[in-house]
């Protein structure tokens, strides 16, 4: 069946602004976890890639429209951002042609180490800017308002372009928000999880803060670790061969999910691509421009997949339907 993109095959791929920045991404980034080389933790959710792997997924990203990649010092030890510069170089790059957004580990350490390290973030990078620059947990040995205040001299530096954080509650955004205002700067960004399958930001107070102080909601894990895809439904047996946390996570989600991938099947039959675009697709339009989305990719295939669900437009009554189903399925 042909894909039915809903735009016209020549248009270019809409552009939004991070927060209140001049940073212009488009809906879909390519989330860099998955490059962490099997090392630590990391091991246990993703499987180690080749460089010629991801080589191929950052190429394919790109050529499919994809302008940003997000990636972090904690993603193997920095291995993740190395892989991302050497990926971008492979691909006849250069640091301005994509965007790149990266973080700060905070736990065990305080808002000192943000300026202290930022040298070992710009060396992994191999020569590409920082756009964005994230806090990625709020558990720190300092105040929100002192990594704040480190990350807004980074930026009068010009080390950095902008500001964020990710996983923080309602009121540290409003916090971090605060403390770079005093400092003439906006907070750019929170980085959350956010899916057809994990809506708590909706309820807890992090969208509703986000969109009244003009802060982008960048949603991880917008696939539920592949779940709304599809796959793992139709063959039980993919699970055997998926690291262990990853293995066990999905496993519990599984039952609980079948009507709503069963209405994801049918909307992406109706249009001809897949179902995880589908998923992606509602994420990325539900909430007008609030929402951007990083979907991870281990092959090249998941990288044509996740460019290709900013190509077409769901219905509204196709929004509502999964709107409606999945708010009776998550947390």
């Amino acid at each position: 069946m042909t894909q039915d993109t809903g735009i016209g095959a020549d248009q270019k791929i809409e552009r939004r602004k991070i927060g209140r920045t001049a940073i212009e991404v488009t809906p879909i980034g390519l989330g860099s976890w998955q490059f962490s080389q099997g090392q630590g933790f990391h091991g246990y959710v993703w499987s180690a890639l080749s460089d010629k792997v991801t080589d191929e997924i950052v190429r394919t990203s790109l050529e499919g429209g994809i302008s940003w990649i997000d990636t972090a010092e904690v993603y193997g030890k920095g291995r993740s951002e190395r892989g991302v510069a050497r990926a971008l170089k492979a691909a006849g790059k250069h640091s301005g042609d994509v965007v790149i957004a990266t973080k700060w580990f905070p736990m065990l350490r305080t808002a000192g180490s943000i300026r202290k390290t930022i040298g070992q973030r710009l060396l992994n990078l191999d020569g590409f800017s920082i756009d964005l620059y994230q806090i990625h947990q709020p558990w720190s040995l300092s105040t929100v308002e002192a990594e704040m205040e480190a990350m807004a001299d980074l930026v009068e530096a010009g080390k950095i372009r902008a500001v964020g954080v990710s996983n923080f509650d309602a009121d540290r955004m409003r916090r971090a928000h605060a403390a770079l205002a005093r400092r003439g700067l906006p907070l750019a960004s929170n980085q959350v999880k956010y899916n057809l399958l994990d809506r708590r930001i909706e309820r807890n107070g992090v969208l509703a803060a986000a969109r009244e102080l003009g802060i982008t909601i960048i949603a991880y894990s917008p696939l539920e670790m592949g779940l709304l895809t599809g796959k793992f439904h139709r063959d039980r047996g993919l699970l055997e061969s998926r690291p262990f946390f990853r293995r066990t996570f999905l496993t519990k989600r599984i039952q609980r999910s079948v009507s709503l991938i069963a209405a994801l099947d049918e909307i992406a039959a109706l249009h001809g691509v897949k179902t995880g675009q589908v998923a992606l697709n509602w994420l990325i339009n539900v909430h007008g421009d609030a929402v951007v989305a990083i979907p991870g990719a281990s092959k090249v295939e998941h990288a044509l997949q996740n460019s290709g669900s900013m190509k077409f437009r769901l219905s509204g009554e196709e929004m509502q339907r999964l709107d409606d189903l999945s708010s009776r399925l998550t947390p």
